[in-house]
């Protein structure tokens, strides 16, 4: 071969396209479920530039007993499904570790090791071929070991949604993360509050909470009838009806709609209560857009970050819907208005005051490739950085 042909082999290697990065995500989430976290949609967008698998763990027949809202999927599970361009696994298992009495943790623990340690096949060769493994807080960090020996050279990235201190994750989990913290290439969070929770020297960065802008400027006609006032609610995270059972009574001119509030809501009884099941953001979003303001009813386990990480309160606020959440998530938004979980005489005042400020302009928050983005890379991105 000659220096021209040399020449040209060369040029025609470098102007060959790279191949997609391979991507694996690690949640608790099932990229199919109608009811959408962040993951999802940081999901989807990756998968338009990459190739991006969705291992959904933690399922069971234990499942069954806490109303998983994966159970739909039952017979979906432990085979690949392509969904929007994302390849889904959901591993079902026979049983899974879980929390438990502080006394048996010693034999928990052995439990979540053994399970960690013997994943699936197709999860397996999916973990080997990643170049970067998202594991997504609440389960997931069990894997962390197992990603790290099957694929040393990959990237691992933790996607906390929530501090495992807040939403009270069994001790192996915390222990686990603890002790890989500083090793993982970054920490995304949503707040800088979120910070104290991890130990010194983890790479920490922040990419705040985003929205489907596209998704939400859809039109759409009023599900309310015409000259009602209408409050509503969406999702299930710390959700508490005892915001709804001293609301409801004060104000019987207002239908207050609780959409997915999950076991917490059955029990809700009066006549100006609509409790709806899931739904598809579709068809949840005409109670959103044409809704006279929207409630975050955070209970016991509420926490300062909410006011960063709420995806329900970015929607909201997106919206231009006032919200009405604690007081500790209202945190100085001046479309927000907090009350005290639990007392009457501040929730009323809220509502009060939500629908006297009535509907804005609407903010502006990052848009889910925005999102996708810092996540993929937060180093090219200067507002990803950790406020000194």
């Amino acid at each position: 071969m000659d220096d021209t042909e040399s020449a040209a082999l060369d040029a025609a290697a470098s102007a060959a396209p790279a191949s997609p990065a391979k991507l694996l995500f690690l949640s608790r989430h099932d990229y199919r479920s109608p009811r959408k976290a962040s993951v999802h949609f940081i999901a989807r967008e990756l998968a338009r530039t990459a190739d991006v698998h969705f291992a959904s763990i933690g399922f069971s027949l234990l499942s069954k007993l806490k109303s998983d809202p994966r159970l739909p999927l039952w017979d979906a599970a432990n085979r690949v499904e392509t969904v929007d361009g994302v390849d889904c696994y959901l591993w079902r298992s026979p049983t899974h570790p879980c929390k438990v009495p502080a006394v048996l943790n010693p034999l928990m623990n052995r439990y979540f090791s053994h399970f960690a340690r013997n994943v699936p096949e197709v999860l397996r060769r999916w973990i080997v071929a990643a170049d970067t493994v998202f594991i997504e807080s609440g389960g997931p960090e069990m894997f962390i070991p197992t990603v790290r020996r099957l694929a040393p050279r990959a990237r691992i990235v933790y996607l906390c949604a929530d501090t495992l201190d807040v939403v009270g994750s069994p001790e192996y989990l915390v222990r686990t993360l603890m002790a890989h913290a500083p090793k993982l290439d970054w920490i995304v969070i949503k707040s800088k509050l979120m910070a104290p929770f991890f130990p010194p020297g983890s790479n920490l960065v922040v990419v705040p909470q985003g929205v489907d802008k596209a998704a939400l400027a859809v039109p759409s006609a009023s599900p309310y009838a015409t000259g009602t006032v209408n409050l509503v609610s969406v999702g299930n995270m710390l959700f508490d009806p005892a915001f709804f059972s001293l609301a409801a009574p004060a104000f019987p001119e207002i239908d207050f709609h609780v959409i997915g509030g999950g076991p917490g809501a059955a029990a809700l009884d009066a006549p100006n209560i609509v409790v709806h099941g899931e739904m598809p953001f579709a068809e949840t979003l005409p109670y959103l857009q044409h809704a006279d303001a929207g409630v975050a009813p955070y209970g016991a386990g509420v926490v300062p970050y909410l006011a960063d990480s709420s995806l329900k309160l970015a929607q909201y606020g997106c919206l231009g819907l006032p919200g009405i959440c604690p007081a500790i998530a209202a945190a100085g938004h001046p479309h927000r208005f907090g009350y005290t979980p639990g007392d009457a005489a501040s929730i009323i005042a809220a509502i009060r005051a939500a629908l006297a400020h009535g509907r804005f302009a609407g903010t502006d928050p990052l848009g889910w490739e925005d999102v996708a983005r810092r996540v993929a890379a937060p180093q090219d991105f200067a507002d990803t950085r950790l406020p000194e």
